[in-house]
């Protein structure tokens, strides 16, 4: 795997497994129709080289409206279906709307699947504003600022996101934003932690 940097963007080149495919064909569908999204939680790591399993990729869009969400459901069901409810109405109105997710997966299968959401507080927001751009293979993919995304991961405390946290923290370490870092951090009250497992 080789990964290099700049200050708009990264690039990884590696072999593309069919997880990959399918995040990136998912997240083709939302760009071609225009939709602010963010890759978040497990993928991330696993898109820098973590090898791990993974049955779900979350991934935040911005507050769309009843019309543009069904434009969308209309657009992914050719290949997705939501396997929580065959209702568009009942996904955007009982569900996102209220704060949960739904996921989608590739028709007849339920693995893996993508679990679509709103923002649901500031730093869902803040993540999806500041979203960076990483060319996989040269197809663009949007995720969560490393910066915000380790200190989440080590907020969250299992042993296998704390191996998240430490994979892209060792992975990305010298392209890393410091201060913005130590920021995250503070407000999650994960320094020790940090310290402890990632020094």
């Amino acid at each position: 795997m080789r990964i290099s940097f700049d200050r708009e963007k990264m690039v990884i080149e590696r072999d593309t497994t069919s997880l990959d495919r399918f995040v990136q064909d998912f997240a083709a569908l939302l760009q071609v129709h225009g939709v602010l999204y963010v890759i978040v939680s497990g993928y991330v790591s696993i898109l820098f080289g973590r090898s791990r399993s993974s049955e779900d990729v979350d991934i935040i869009i911005e507050h769309l409206d009843r019309g543009r969400f069904l434009t969308l459901w209309n657009a992914l069901h050719p290949r997705f279906e939501c396997i929580i409810t065959e209702n568009a109405d009942t996904a955007w109105g009982e569900y996102l709307l209220k704060g949960t997710a739904v996921r989608f997966s590739e028709n007849g299968k339920a693995i893996p699947n993508v679990e679509l959401s709103f923002p649901a507080d500031p730093l869902d927001r803040w993540t999806l504003e500041h979203r960076k751009e990483v060319f996989l293979n040269r197809i663009p993919l949007h995720i969560s600022p490393p910066e915000l995304q380790i200190p989440f991961k080590l907020f969250l405390g299992s042993e296998k996101d704390i191996e998240d946290a430490r994979h892209l923290y060792r992975t990305l370490k010298t392209s890393l934003d410091a201060e913005l870092l130590r920021q995250f951090n503070r407000k999650l009250k994960v320094e020790g932690l940090f310290n402890k497992y990632l020094r």
